[in-house]
């Protein structure tokens, strides 16, 4: 029987092929209530709440696959990860839509400034003069990473007839011509934009990537949006730049330390902030455990499976040799 911890919340209709496998023994618990049984895993499901660390991975001795029910893989330890032989899968297709619609949303919300408007007609204000805002239409929207979810806010920003100027270092100009927008220099984005999202994942490259001095090369009255992950952008260096006047807003759903209980970025007036919902539609919650459930079984049928981050497309034969390699 193959053990499978699941050890945050997760879409039950999206696992259902897990739970219902008479091979698969589909256990749901935090990783603490599971604690005198952690080395009797096989597989180990999670979304953003548990963090895999070494001292975790050292507990769960039978470990043989790790799935992030989601895209985002920093909270799990890849390298310790790897050198214990574990496959870490995640789910790169499923919540690409809902975070680009959030990201639309939230442009959308910080240029006609509808989360303050709604608190003024709510506490029975009715000042229409003070929440003047601006069109999208022509305004350049400059996109920082140009995955699945940079090309679809790409194309949703082309339907509100802004200008999409792009920065990816592996872009070629064919895909960049195939979707209408313009590559540029990382530097030549932060100075056109009216408007920039990041849309790349969090690792050593791009820790930091908007900082005090990359903030200082963008327009003045710049708009900056994150629903990718905290911590490519400094958040000390955003705030000072919202407070002397060079940022006009940012909608932020991520934040370094989350929840952002002490920051006073996200209690800046000119900021909109969301708890990390990018992802939580119906739809996409659906989408990534299903697509994490058929990675797995695809696993333990001995089939290659075709989303690890840290290993080529491998089968549990295939893994169980590398783990006695490596150990």
């Amino acid at each position: 029987m193959f053990r499978l911890l699941v050890s945050d919340k997760v879409n039950n209709e999206g696992l259902k092929p897990l739970i219902e496998s008479e091979a698969v023994e589909v256990v749901q618990k935090s990783v603490s209530e599971a604690e005198d049984e952690l080395n009797l895993f096989d597989a180990l499901l999670v979304r953003s709440s548990t963090k895999v660390t070494k001292e975790l991975l050292g507990k769960m001795t039978s470990l043989k696959i790790i799935g992030r029910v989601g895209v985002g893989v920093d909270n799990i330890d890849i390298d310790e990860a790897t050198k214990q032989g574990v496959i870490v899968i995640n789910a790169p297709n499923g919540n690409t839509i809902s975070v680009a619609e959030h990201t639309l949303a939230m442009i959308s919300s910080l240029m006609r400034h509808i989360p303050q408007a709604n608190i003024s007609v709510k506490a029975k204000e009715w000042n229409r003069s003070a929440f003047v805002g601006s069109e999208l239409y022509g305004k350049i929207l400059g996109i920082i990473g140009f995955g699945r979810i940079g090309i679809e806010v790409a194309k949703r920003a082309k339907a509100f007839g802004m200008k999409v100027h792009v920065f990816d270092p592996i872009l070629t100009p064919e895909r960049a011509n195939n979707f209408g927008v313009e590559m540029l220099s990382f530097d030549e984005v932060l100075s056109s934009a009216d408007i920039i999202t990041v849309h790349a994942p969090l690792n050593e490259k791009t820790r930091g990537l908007l900082n005090k001095d990359t903030l200082a090369k963008t327009r003045k009255g710049v708009r900056i949006i994150n629903c990718a992950r905290g911590g490519i952008i400094e958040e000390e260096a955003l705030l000072e730049a919202l407070e002397n006047g060079h940022v006009a807003g940012a909608a932020l759903d991520v934040f370094e330390v989350e929840p952002p209980i002490h920051s006073k970025l996200a209690d800046h007036p000119s900021v909109i902030a969301t708890p990390h919902i990018g992802a939580s539609t119906k739809e996409a919650q659906f989408k990534v455990a299903a697509q994490i459930a058929e990675e797995v079984l695809r696993f333990i049928k001995g089939m290659p499976v075709r989303f690890s981050v840290n290993f080529p497309p491998v089968a549990q034969e295939e893994n169980i040799n590398k783990q006695l390699i490596l150990h």
